[in-house]
């Protein structure tokens, strides 16, 4: 019984052993992920040849060609929020970032607090209209008190669609839709099939039924020579495409 009893002990110890090292080295792969070091979508990502970031004041000042000299072929600057706000960086960035080889664009991230109409315009006042540059884009996503409690589907189109229409006019090309699979996926649908879309999954490859992506955000924890900033990190994206189909979705 006494051999019994020590045996179950050993075996106690070995467990709580082994549970212990799994949990460090749990820890050890959640740091690396969190600092960049390792990132589960960079194998998948790798698989397209077309490459690019998007910036926002965030990233403070921006070398752009050093910036651009990280086998990248496309950046999108943060330019509006809402009917009111401007990146405190966008002039800057826009001018430098045009002033690379990279296909540029403009994004602005939709608010649940202001109409449509209104925030179109306001884009349309900031962001010019370019030949050359990339579609603006309109950031779908949830964010402050509107995470708890989110808009409804009717809301949400509400808002969005005057906004596509009046930024579809004014810069002659479809607006391309960032969002993640779930918002559309809640909200969107097939509906809205007919804009480029730029899905956020950055924990895995996108899945989407019935739909292919343009864009895809595959992580926010990168760090790249190029720019001093608030954040470290920066968002990395890849098209699904060449750089000639990149190029055929600009600005007339």
């Amino acid at each position: 019984m006494s051999g019994e009893r020590a045996g179950r002990g050993r075996r106690r110890r070995a467990l709580a052993v082994v549970a212990g090292a799994v949990v460090v080295l749990l820890g050890v792969l959640a740091l690396l992920v969190w600092n960049g070091v390792l990132w589960p979508n960079r194998l998948a990502a790798d698989r397209y040849a077309v490459h690019g970031v998007d910036v926002s004041a965030y990233q403070g000042t921006i070398d752009w060609p050093v910036l651009a000299a990280q086998d990248l072929d496309f950046a999108f600057v943060k330019a509006t929020e809402g009917s009111a706000h401007v990146d405190e960086r966008f002039a800057a960035n826009w001018e430098g970032a045009r002033s690379t080889d990279l296909l540029v664009g403009a994004y602005h991230f939709l608010s649940f607090e202001s109409p449509g109409a209104d925030q179109a315009a306001h884009l349309i006042d900031v962001v010019p209209a370019e030949s050359g540059t990339l579609p603006p884009v309109v950031d779908v996503e949830h964010y402050g008190e509107f995470a708890a409690d989110p808009p409804t589907v009717d809301e949400l189109r509400g808002i969005l669609d005057p906004m596509l229409h009046a930024l579809e006019e004014h810069y002659g090309v479809p607006p391309i839709l960032y969002t993640t699979q779930q918002i559309r996926a809640d909200y969107l649908g097939d509906d809205y099939d007919r804009y480029p879309l730029w899905i956020r999954s950055v924990a895995s490859t996108p899945d989407l039924p019935r739909r292919d992506w343009e864009f895809w955000q595959y992580s926010d924890r990168d760090t790249l020579p190029g720019y001093v900033g608030e954040e470290d990190h920066i968002d990395m994206n890849v098209f699904d495409g060449t750089i000639g189909d990149l190029s055929a979705l600009t600005q007339p």
